[in-house]
């Protein structure tokens, strides 16, 4: 099965471009990739930042309202009995992975990317892509950098709203 290509273009123009691993996670793939033709996250921001660690995004509006309105997928992770693949996507930096509450099979449209090496999430959370070249990285790790606060019961919100524009499948 092929990787497939994508990126992700913010409201100020930076972009950054991916590719996801079907044969790692089928159903994260299916489901982000089905999203990305549906144009689910444009306008959606950035709502949480973690220096060293990751940033999120695809399910809240710069108001911080969610979207919502999607079903959970299957979380495919070791935890979760899920053994597709026992050599699973470690979670370094420029990885993407499903977002979830505690519920295991809880993830929909909400997405993270690691900044930092977060290998203590392998096996809880389905990683699913990556980044793919430098200047993509080099994006991300710029977003980890910005100033956060606290909106609402949210914390490590981005104090100025980093839009997601678009994303395209390439």
């Amino acid at each position: 099965m092929n990787n497939i290509k994508f990126e992700i273009i913010l409201e100020d123009g930076r972009k950054m471009n991916g590719e996801l691993y079907p044969e790692l996670a089928p159903i994260s793939v299916e489901n982000f990739v089905n999203l990305i033709k549906n144009k689910y996250f444009d306008g959606l921001i950035f709502h949480r930042v973690i220096k060293g660690f990751m940033i999120q995004g695809g399910g809240m509006f710069p108001d911080m309202s969610e979207k919502g309105g999607l079903n959970p997928i299957k979380g495919e992770f070791s935890i979760n009995g899920w053994n597709k693949n026992a050599t699973s996507l470690p979670h370094k930096p420029g990885v993407f992975s499903m977002a979830r509450t505690n519920v295991m099979d809880s993830a929909t449209s909400q997405f993270f990317l690691v900044t930092g090496d977060a290998g203590f999430l392998d096996g809880q959370y389905a990683s699913f892509g990556k980044l793919s070249d430098e200047a993509s990285l080099e994006v991300a790790l710029s977003i980890e950098k910005v100033a956060t606060g606290s909106k609402g019961y949210h914390d490590d919100v981005p104090l100025e709203p980093i839009i997601i524009k678009t994303m395209n499948l390439i």
